[in-house]
């Protein structure tokens, strides 16, 4: 029998965060250093994309809450489109993208692996 407790976070206590953001993108902890996973809201602004970057040895799994969006990897070669109800997993230490194009929100709602989100911005493609 476990001895750890269901914890719950209510959503009027999600926040913003001071760290790992990029223009256009509000990532809000959820779920932080309580397990060995982590959760988290991603909200992307009309035409906005992310900066370049990993979330380092942390697997990432995406659930499209609302809006549609976009992943692009491969040096931005390649762009998976995310419409709501859709999944992504991205794999520790794959350079990505988040984008949308459209004209509405985004709201994605992030796990990985680990307990605090790790974001690693690049200067681009294949840079640190």
């Amino acid at each position: 029998m476990s001895s750890k407790q269901v914890h719950v976070v209510k959503s009027t206590s999600i926040q913003a965060s001071s760290s790992g953001q990029t223009d256009g993108m509000t990532r809000m902890p959820a779920i932080t250093n309580l397990a060995s996973i982590c959760s988290s809201i991603m909200l992307a602004s009309p035409h906005s994309a992310s900066a370049v970057h990993h979330h380092g040895a942390q697997d990432t799994i995406v659930y499209a809450v609302r809006g549609q969006g976009a992943v692009v990897s491969e040096g931005g070669k390649k762009r998976q489109e995310l419409k709501q109800g859709d999944f992504a997993l991205i794999p520790a230490y794959q350079e990505h993208q988040e984008v949308n194009d459209g004209d509405e929100e985004v709201e994605w709602v992030i796990v990985r692996s680990g307990g605090e989100p790790e974001v690693v911005n690049l200067e681009g493609w294949g840079k640190s």
